[in-house]
């Protein structure tokens, strides 16, 4: 059987089984979940694959869920959603917004949204493995579908150091995609780095406390953390290439209680993205530099602490895989519908460590969820190179939506296409 027959064939039924996915779907982004508490979610993924005919492990590395699905002897295809949604207060306006609230790490009550559109992803695996179940005929060889818990603080290690690889059949290469705020119809990827090296910490800096009206008698944390804040930003524009990619960005800052009370501690949380390891590490050195220096500057009291938060490798397609996917997609969707990406995206994903760890080529895309009225009069073409309007929500915004109307079913699509030229390869 030819690919495009195969995928013809599991494609088959997708129309109506598309209502059930849109309830789906807006059923997980209504419960959202934070990174490594995702029990609801998880028992809904677990629920669908058994009855899919899927044999189901949960709980590994905490929250996942992984589905395999033998099928005759073949080739051994990973396909991976992640699960998490962010500390974000949803402002979509949707008759299924999130009003949920979680704990974050820290203890504190916070609200909760899929703002990264992680429920999308989470849909559109669960629509390719009921179609996988459904046509058993039109493909040989194993899946595993991998519903990874925590992408944001980088759950993938934790499935790994759970024995996945011991635990699970070993894939030949490993397939995942992303949702974006491009035009639905549309996918991108790109051979080499696709998306860049991410290391987050946080700083706490020390003060003196005091009395807002005496100062003097103080060391000021607070002005101390603003100084660091702003020379941060002289890091990415002084200290790196024009030709190079790295962003420094400051995304917490808290400090002191009151307004006329000057607090002892300061505590900034840093997130440094980067495609290369040398210019990783001049990041990582610039910014240990000038926190150390400032409160030097400020006559602090005591050496600043960093301490890291969590860190992701830069994302690799692998070249040859990255090929046969792009092909396969294209074949899928048409001609001028998948676009090479000309540079690594500044966004982060840790979907890299499972190939890395099995040894398999790994391909991650994206794929468009913007309302294409949006775009209207907007070339294609031209976002590769000017980036999105000023009226697009990106992910990690609280307007951040999908339509999930066309989404959904391009999303099955994608994967089920992009796993066929494997799953149709004929035993050697």
């Amino acid at each position: 059987m030819t690919t495009d027959t195969a995928l013809a064939l599991l494609l088959s039924g997708l129309d109506a089984r598309l209502a059930d996915l849109r309830a789906l779907y807006e059923d997980l982004h209504a419960h959202p979940e934070l990174s490594f508490q995702e029990f609801r979610t998880a028992g809904v993924v677990a629920e669908r694959l058994r009855a899919q005919g899927w044999q189901v492990t949960e709980g590994v590395g905490r929250t996942g869920v992984v589905g395999v699905l033998a099928n005759g002897p073949g080739p051994v295809v990973l396909l991976r959603a992640d699960m998490d949604a962010l500390p974000v207060e949803e402002e979509t306006g949707l008759p299924y917004a999130s009003t949920a609230t979680g704990a974050d790490p820290d203890g504190h009550e916070v609200p909760v949204m899929h703002a990264c559109g992680h429920d999308m992803h989470v849909t559109c695996l669960l629509g390719a493995t009921d179609r996988l179940a459904a046509h058993r005929d039109a493909w040989r060889g194993t899946v595993v579908a991998v519903f990874q818990p925590a992408e944001e603080v980088g759950g993938a290690p934790a499935m790994i150091e759970d024995g996945f690889l011991d635990r699970f059949p070993r894939a030949e290469v490993c397939l995942a995609q992303h949702v974006a705020p491009a035009p639905v119809g549309f996918l991108g990827t790109r051979p080499g780095p696709v998306m860049a090296a991410s290391d987050s910490f946080r700083v706490t800096l020390f003060g003196r406390g005091g009395h807002g009206s005496t100062p003097e008698t103080a060391v000021d944390p607070v002005v101390m953390a603003a100084a660091v804040v702003m020379r941060l930003q002289t890091v990415v524009s002084r200290e790196i290439g024009a030709s190079q990619t790295a962003v420094v960005t400051v995304g917490s800052l808290h400090a002191g209680t009151k307004e006329n009370i000057i607090p002892e501690t300061a505590e900034l949380k840093v997130n440094i993205r980067s495609t290369t390891p040398a210019v990783r590490d001049r990041v990582l050195a610039a910014v240990e530099r000038i926190v150390r220096a400032e409160a030097a500057a400020s006559g602090a009291p005591k050496e600043p602490e960093i301490a890291p938060i969590n860190s992701f490798p830069v994302t690799v397609n692998d070249a040859s895989a990255t090929a046969v996917v792009q092909a396969a997609l294209t074949e899928a969707l048409g001609e001028g519908h998948v676009f090479t990406l000309p540079w690594t995206i500044t966004g982060s994903e840790d979907f890299g460590t499972f190939g890395t760890a099995l040894g398999a080529p790994s391909v991650f895309w994206h794929f468009g969820g913007a309302d294409p009225a949006l775009y209207a009069g907007v070339d294609p073409d031209s976002l590769l190179e000017n980036g999105l309007p000023d009226t697009v929500p990106a992910n990690h915004s609280p307007h951040f939506a999908p339509v999930p109307g066309p989404t959904i079913p391009l999303g099955v699509t994608a994967l089920l296409a992009a796993a066929a030229p494997w799953l149709t390869k004929r035993p050697e």
